[in-house]
């Protein structure tokens, strides 16, 4: 283990999964110390990595993983599969109805592996 896994490790952070388990502009389900968390990848290149919470407020199930990545504007969001509402990856903010946000995490890549903290 190098010195930044040490330390995403003493900081609380958790591995999901290795990058490249994760195709390009999709998200995976993790669970995470006992919460659904939506974990996604933006890009390929030069990857950017997310978490949001997966359960869609709007639904009561946990389904954000499953839905579409693109961006409206600058921000980059994930359109949830049930009911079309975009939550914003950064943010967490649900843009049609901002009372139903979810909560974001945040999500990094070291070592080549996905790290989220709660």
């Amino acid at each position: 283990m190098n010195e930044l896994s040490s330390t995403i490790a003493d900081a609380s952070w958790m591995a999901v999964c290795p990058l490249t388990d994760i195709v390009p502009d999709t998200g995976v389900c993790a669970l995470l110390g006992g919460r659904h968390v939506a974990v996604f990848r933006v890009g390929d290149a030069a990857p950017r990595v997310y978490a949001i919470d997966n359960v869609d407020p709007n639904a009561g199930a946990s389904v954000l993983s499953r839905g579409l990545v693109g961006s409206i504007g600058e921000r980059v969001v994930v359109a949830s599969p049930l009911y079309k509402q975009h939550f914003d990856l950064a943010s967490g903010e649900c843009l049609e109805a901002p009372g139903h946000s979810v909560q974001a995490w945040p999500a990094r890549v070291a070592d080549g592996f996905v790290w989220v903290a709660l």
